[in-house]
């Protein structure tokens, strides 16, 4: 399996191919020029959503998935960087809010949302956080999935944290016996072959 992207962004796409998704990577966004708050020494380069996924028949929030990758090996915390944002700390030598900028500042806010416009014409969609493992507890979770400055970034589009453990099992269970369509499922299939791997990993 050529590696182009992220591991982790692979198996997002395979996931979202599995469940019917077509899928674009990268959708680079940025703050208009013409905002008032734009700062040209802060905002003139791009962010992107790491994959928009868009299903043809799905309707309401389900249509459309912008997935953020986190792909840490030493896992994601909901609750650490909740507190590490809401605390103005530093993650890896800069301010953490920066790696969410599009759920903490308005104007990036406004240009994600413009982005998945522009990509999938729907205003509705899934903010879907994809790390390799979470760490804490199902408060946690609930915490940064319900967090109310973040619901009104997203204008109250729902949040949700996926595993890569949860990704896939879901793909394992839906493989055929048959070729898989997706390289990563191939991938899974010889893992699973291999006894490496089982559905209920």
């Amino acid at each position: 399996m050529a590696i182009k992207e992220d591991v982790l962004e692979q198996i997002v796409e395979g996931y979202l191919l599995h469940k019917g998704y077509f899928v674009q990577h990268n959708v680079k966004f940025r703050p208009s020029k013409n905002h008032p708050d734009f700062i040209s020494n802060q905002d003139s380069n791009h962010s992107d959503i790491d994959v928009v996924g868009y299903h043809p028949t799905e309707r309401g929030h389900k249509k459309v998935l912008a997935v953020s990758c986190k792909s840490w090996q030493g896992g994601f915390d909901p609750s650490a960087q909740l507190s590490a944002i809401l605390d103005n700390k530093k993650r890896g030598g800069r301010d953490a809010w920066r790696m969410y900028r599009e759920l903490t500042s308005p104007k990036w806010s406004e240009a994600f949302l413009k982005a998945i416009k522009n990509a999938t014409s729907e205003g509705r969609f899934t903010y879907v956080t994809a790390v390799t493992f979470m760490k804490g507890d199902a408060a946690g979770k609930a915490r940064w999935e319900n967090h109310p400055p973040f619901k009104q970034a997203l204008l109250g589009n729902p949040i949700q944290i996926i595993t890569l453990r949860e990704m896939v099992n879901e793909i394992l269970e839906k493989l055929p016996k048959t070729l898989a369509p997706t390289e990563v499922g191939r991938m899974l299939q010889l893992f699973r072959a291999a006894k490496i791997i089982t559905a209920t990993d």
